[in-house]
């Protein structure tokens, strides 16, 4: 196996677990309730867990480097053959900063209190491609396909196969998630669900060439789920775009040609008060469709 995973894992516990760390030092002073103080941070009576996330290096022969892994937790102790999606970041955006906001404490909570079967995320660099190979010895797309199944089933995470069984992303992420469904269909081998948050669906090529991602109109159309709209028949797909955001047109486009099992628009621009709004209604549509076990 051509890996190299570094000796040092960087282990980051969840934000919510710091604030409650935080709070209950505030009660030992007599500063605040305990009671008011896990209210503040969304910890109640029956959600013990506030979700974990793990950070490491390893390396890509994919992309030619070395790249962050981050696992985004339950709990800091998950159950083996745990359940795993792939969650894509945006451009600009790396794997550390591919979850919206509140993900890891809204999967914990819901988790913890049965409202979805135990699942996580795992999220890696994939530099600013639109999750395609744009120079030769760089191919992100072949590192979720190829390289994140073997990482995740050396952690004991994803089943014996490592193989994640759905994939969320945001904005350019939301577009990779499509291709990537799209791809997993082509191998005989389709995710459970899809699920894209402001996915980056650019209405014309010249729009498009103005980010200097594709190599010509040819590359970016064989790609574009606008052009593609049957690649995930039979695979449940959920979308969520802000009216305001400059993406909008191409999502109603989408999900008026497909109907996705939740095609979902409301007031909101592109950014993260929109994407955190509807962390809830994600994880719950992904948390739908994680594998039963047997």
């Amino acid at each position: 196996m051509n890996e190299r995973v570094s000796r040092r894992s960087v282990l980051v516990a969840g934000t919510a677990a710091l604030g409650v760390a935080g709070l209950a030092a505030a009660t030992a002073a007599g500063v605040t309730p305990l009671g008011e103080a896990l209210r503040a941070v969304g910890v109640t009576a029956g959600s013990p867990q506030v979700g974990f996330t793990r950070v490491e290096r390893v390396f890509s022969a994919a992309r030619g480097r070395m790249v962050d892994l981050v696992f985004l937790l339950p709990s800091k102790y998950p159950p083996a053959g745990l359940p795993m999606s792939l969650m894509l970041h945006g451009l600009h955006g790396s794997a550390r900063s591919a979850a919206p906001s509140g993900l890891v404490k809204q999967l914990a909570t819901d988790v913890g209190r049965k409202a979805v079967p135990a699942h996580g995320y795992v999220a890696v660099d994939g530099g600013d491609n639109y999750w395609h190979e744009v120079r030769a010895g760089d191919d992100p797309m072949a590192m979720l396909l190829e390289e994140v199944p073997r990482w995740l089933a050396a952690r004991n995470l994803a089943g014996p196969r490592g193989l994640p069984f759905a994939c969320a992303g945001v904005s350019m992420g939301g577009f990779g998630a499509m291709v990537y469904g799209r791809r997993r269909v082509e191998r005989r081998q389709p995710p459970e669900a899809v699920a894209a948050i402001s996915p980056a669906l650019i209405t014309s090529w010249p729009e498009m060439a103005k980010r200097h991602i594709f190599t010509g109109q040819t590359d970016w159309t064989s790609l574009d789920p606008l052009r593609h709209l049957t690649a995930l028949r039979g695979v449940p797909t959920a979308l969520w775009c802000g009216t305001e955001d400059s993406f909008i047109t191409g999502v109603r486009r989408y999900i008026a040609a497909t109907h996705p099992a939740i095609g979902y628009t409301a007031t909101g621009k592109h950014s993260d008060t929109f994407f955190h709004s509807v962390v809830p209604s994600m994880v719950g549509f992904v948390g739908k469709h994680v594998p039963r076990a047997g």
